[in-house]
């Protein structure tokens, strides 16, 4: 049977609207992208629209600024759109008005991101990660209100089960939760990506996703938030990028913990923390390892 075969340049394409679905993850794979994708589809369709836009807003900016095509066909320029359009899909009711805030968003996350990409292979500085679309999704909550964004009636919170069911439905919740899906096989399916990636990830993921809620536990944070899962997200982010070195778990340890300490303090100052305790702990880790890898050779020169 003849098949007609995709031109490269669409077949490009494709592959990196996938792959910036998988690099929310920290992953470059496009089968892994294609289930996080049918996750959405799947546990939260009203989202999915968002997402598409988002992503793609950021792919053509990078394409039309003639960004590295590398970074390009790796999905660098997706993950973050995809995330703001997942956000402001779930903030505000869907309107024409909606869908040009999100390409506005998606567009100026890999504006941000082309700066810092160059800056961490220049200058050796730390990973962007997530910073677009915490830093833009900040901004785009704030402006909301003035320009009249209708505020979503739909309710984010589901029937959370208690008891000891509740802790293992918390924990895949806590994977789901990366993305904006609270259903517990949503968060089943995007673990399921992660496997199809490496399962090594996977792994990493339930890890973390499960030390962030015992962690939390501990520290008798709202047994509301800890069902919902969203102690786990940043968690399982911060085990997923501090895990590659498996030489150093303690830095995983070290970065879950902090995730778990800052992110109590965003609600304090009246913001959503999203993903932003997983990026300051990253940081914090890093630079410290940095940090030690510059002293201990100094101490090692001094006299006895």
């Amino acid at each position: 049977m003849y098949r007609l075969p995709l031109r490269p340049e669409v077949r490009s394409w494709a592959s990196a609207q996938l792959n910036g679905f998988s690099q929310i993850f920290l992953q470059r794979h496009p089968g892994c992208g294609a289930l996080i994708l049918l996750a959405i589809a799947l546990g939260a369709p009203a989202l999915l629209g968002g997402a598409l836009l988002g992503g793609a807003a950021g792919w053509l900016t990078a394409v039309r600024r003639r960004y590295r095509k590398e970074d390009i066909e790796a999905g660098l320029y997706g993950y973050n759109g995809v995330l703001l359009g997942l956000l402001l899909s779930a903030r505000f009711e869907p309107s024409l008005y909606l869908a040009l805030v999100i390409l506005c968003a998606g567009g100026m996350s890999s504006l941000l991101l082309n700066p810092l990409l160059a800056a961490a292979r220049q200058r050796k500085w730390l990973p962007a990660y997530t910073l677009p679309f915490v830093s833009f999704g900040w901004l785009w909550l704030a402006l909301g209100g003035p320009l009249e964004l209708v505020p979503s009636a739909a309710s984010a919170d589901g029937l959370l089960q208690h008891g000891w069911i509740g802790t293992p439905l918390a924990v895949v919740r806590g994977i789901g939760q990366v993305i904006f899906l609270d259903a517990p096989l949503a968060g089943a399916c995007v673990l399921t990506a992660l496997l199809a990636a490496n399962w090594r990830v996977a792994a990493w993921a339930l890890f973390g996703s499960v030390l962030a809620l015992s962690l939390a536990t501990l520290q008798g944070l709202p047994e509301q938030d800890l069902l919902a899962g969203l102690y786990g997200l940043n968690g399982a982010l911060v085990a997923i990028a501090l895990g590659k070195d498996f030489r150093q778990p303690w830095s995983v340890l070290a970065g879950v913990l902090l995730s778990v300490l800052l992110q109590p303090g965003f609600a304090v100052l009246g913001l959503p923390a999203m993903t932003a305790p997983f990026i300051l702990a990253c940081w914090l880790v890093l630079a410290s390892t940095l940090l030690l890898r510059c002293i201990l050779p100094s101490l090692r020169r001094l006299p006895e």
